[in-house]
């Protein structure tokens, strides 16, 4: 642990004389994080507890009362596990005001370091080395899931960072898993946001993290798996040109890299590799140690021989200089690359403070003429996106710029991809004659109604809502019951509006991301994390919420008319949401009732019972990735509880609500009784 980067002078705490600090003298400066600066020490007396250490430190901009509690809390989870594997961590103090954890110097290089070397000097990881530091790592984590505390009860640890650089190989061969800053344990949650320490780490989350669903350890043995698949292939295996696809890749389980690479992979390697990154927990390994023990014959080697390997991959990636030089031109290059095609492009530069706005031909107004005939001057690009995408413009309409030609919508690649997707369908299904699948009017039937129909029967298709007297439309598109897409012609419900209306997104900062919307390919999201204005993690979950929410807020329309056509799909859908049709029928239960989900339930002493489809509920299939409070009601039916006993229930007992967000938390009794009312509509339950 605690390498020196290339370019570092090694010269002292910070490229000086070292500093004392406490009982330690600081050697030299490691590695400086967001938070956090990590150093190499000496006691300043003596060798106690280790001639040299690693002693991380917060930077001072960033520390809060509770620093010292978490730095305390990460060396107690490293102290209950004490294995060869596992860094040690002696222990945590504070000098001043200034909280420190003093941590075993692992004399090496980490394994993002190795990765980087090898991938610049085209040298590949031999297989039976790479599934030696995989086995060693999960010798790790046998021990860390089964940590227990003082009075013998497991602590239910997750690491959740198993990730190349908190491996740390020493130049003796050994292999060891660090830093517990983030881990999450079963009867302590972390008190602060799960998502805050994975930015930057999202390459290596499971499926059901990035999706906001509960995971366990099984998610350390995903990330596993993908370290070990980088490794075997030489570059990630979840492929996409930006982070969000990245984040895709991972959630639909788009190993395409690492399918590509099967036939250089030993027979059995691959299908061991397939089954370890499944996007369902229960289909993977059980553990660490069936996971090691299935890799086991393919490190080809004995185990000291893979050691001395390693030892001299180490070594060889320990030697920064040439890696340096070769690293520095191929950035010079690339910089020089981007700043080319910026100043080709014309569409932004960036400065010290921030990225800022070139005008070009297409973020200058722009005409629109309507297909009846009506003209608009003068219309910025921030505003003709916006026309587009809630439908106040439609494909046959016509855009000119800078006194150039009117063209189409539907043919000018830059704004037509912003289209509602109904206006580009080509296979025309809907404009064909016949009856849809399926029709209602609310008013005589609730959207929730209609919501469940569709989940409950596992529907593929498109649902339209149209109000007509005040021109709103919604189109939802569903793959076998869950929500894939759902487009929306209110300007609130717009990506850029909706991260507005949530604080994570300035005014001013939205109005710049959408003149750059003109790019070919560009996507909001994308932009804005490109801009580092938002984390991509955060960008990804809002647009899954925004989801959510344009089908809740339909639950609260008076007036529309609903039609479904089976096996009708949106032609471009840039981020498919797969989400469970539960959740925002709990939001729309809620909606509905105008934030008072009370007044849909009968009186508190009325007793639940089990449902038509009771036995369905308890299927795995059919709860799939709904609330967890929701999972919970089938069972207190068959108890025979009454509506009060069971919100007491659900408002008292722990749920983790959401992946990214690691603690466990109570539910409202607004959502116990959305919970109700939406079993009771999935027909699990009935009173």
């Amino acid at each position: 642990m605690g390498a020196m980067e290339p370019g570092d002078t090694g010269t002292g705490a910070r490229g000086g004389a070292p500093i004392p600090f406490g009982p330690f003298i600081l050697e030299r400066r490691l590695a400086v994080g967001g938070h956090a600066e990590v150093f190499l020490a000496r006691p300043k007396l003596g060798s106690l507890p280790a001639p040299r250490l690693v002693l991380k430190r917060l930077l001072s901009g960033t520390r809060t009362e509770a620093d010292f509690d978490v730095l305390e809390r990460e060396a107690t989870l490293h102290q209950a596990v004490r294995h060869p594997n596992v860094v040690k961590v002696y222990g945590a103090g504070v000098v001043g005001r200034e909280p420190y954890l003093a941590m075993e110097y692992v004399e090496g290089v980490d394994l993002y370091r190795l990765l980087r070397r090898a991938e610049a000097e085209q040298r590949p990881v031999p297989i039976g080395l790479s599934v030696y530091v995989a086995r060693q790592v999960a010798a790790a984590l046998v021990a860390v899931h089964a940590a227990k505390d003082a009075s013998g009860t497991s602590l239910g640890i997750v690491h959740r960072d198993v990730t190349p650089s908190n491996v740390y190989l020493s130049i003796q061969g050994a292999v060891k898993l660090g830093d517990f800053g983030i881990a999450r344990v079963k009867q302590r949650p972390q008190a602060t946001d799960g998502a805050a320490g994975l930015k930057g780490k999202f390459g290596y989350l499971a499926p059901e993290q990035v999706a906001g669903e509960p995971f366990d350890h099984r998610a350390d043995l995903f990330s596993l798996a993908v370290l070990l698949g980088e490794m075997l292939i030489g570059e990630r295996i979840f492929p996409g040109s930006g982070q969000l696809a990245v984040l895709l890749a991972i959630r639909d389980v788009n190993i395409d890299p690492l399918r590509r690479a099967k036939a250089q992979l030993p027979p059995g390697l691959f299908e061991i590799m397939e089954r370890a990154l499944k996007r369902e927990p229960s289909a993977r390994f059980a553990d660490a140690e069936e996971f090691s023990r299935q890799l086991a014959p393919f490190e080809n080697l004995a185990p000291d021989a893979l050691r001395a390997m390693l030892s001299e991959w180490v070594h060889w990636a320990y030697d920064s200089s040439q890696l340096a030089r070769r690293l520095e031109g191929q950035i010079r290059d690339s910089v020089q690359r981007i700043q080319a095609a910026r100043r080709a492009s014309g569409q932004f530069h960036a400065t010290q403070s921030e990225r800022s706005v070139v005008p070009t031909e297409q973020t200058s107004p722009c005409r629109v003429r309507y297909s009846d005939g009506r003209l608009l001057n003068s219309v910025p690009f921030p505003r003709l996106v916006e026309l587009i995408a809630t439908g106040d413009l439609q494909a046959d309409d016509e855009v000119a710029w800078a006194g150039a030609d009117f063209r189409k919508i539907r043919d000018i690649e830059e704004v037509a991809r912003h289209l509602l997707p109904s206006t580009t369908a080509t296979t025309g299904r809907l404009f064909q004659p016949g009856a849809p699948d399926y029709q209602a009017e609310l008013g005589e039937v609730s959207m929730l109604d209609v919501l469940a129909r569709m989940r409950m029967s596992r529907e593929t298709g498109a649902v339209f809502v149209n109000d007509s007297k005040s021109s709103r439309r919604k189109e939802i598109y569903l793959k076998n019951g869950r929500l894939l897409h759902v487009a929306s012609s209110e300007r609130a419900e717009l990506l850029g509006e909706y991260l507005v209306r949530r604080g994570a997104l300035e005014r001013h900062q939205l109005d710049k991301a959408l003149t750059l919307l003109n790019a070919p390919g560009a996507r909001l999201g994308d932009i804005l994390v490109d801009l580092g204005w938002v984390e991509a993690i955060d960008v990804f979950r809002a647009i899954r919420d925004q989801g959510r929410d344009r089908v809740a807020a339909l639950c609260a329309w008076p007036r529309g008319n609903v039609t479904f056509y089976r096996n009708t799909s949106a032609t471009h859908v840039a981020f498919p949401l797969d989400l469970d049709l539960a959740s925002p029928m709990m939001a729309g239960s809620i909606v509905r009732a105008r934030g008072k989900a009370r007044s849909l339930l009968p009186s508190g002493d009325t007793v639940l019972k089990v449902g038509p489809r009771y036995a369905a509920s308890t299927e795995a299939s059919e709860r799939g990735t709904a609330p967890l409070c929701l999972h919970a009601l089938p069972a207190l039916a068959r108890r025979g509880a009454s509506i009060d006993e069971a919100i007491t229930e659900l408002t008292t007992t722990r749920f983790q609500a959401d992946a990214g967000s690691a603690p466990l938390r109570t539910i409202s009794e607004n959502e116990a009784c959305a919970a109700l009312h939406t079993a009771v509509l999935l027909r699990w339950i009935r009173f």
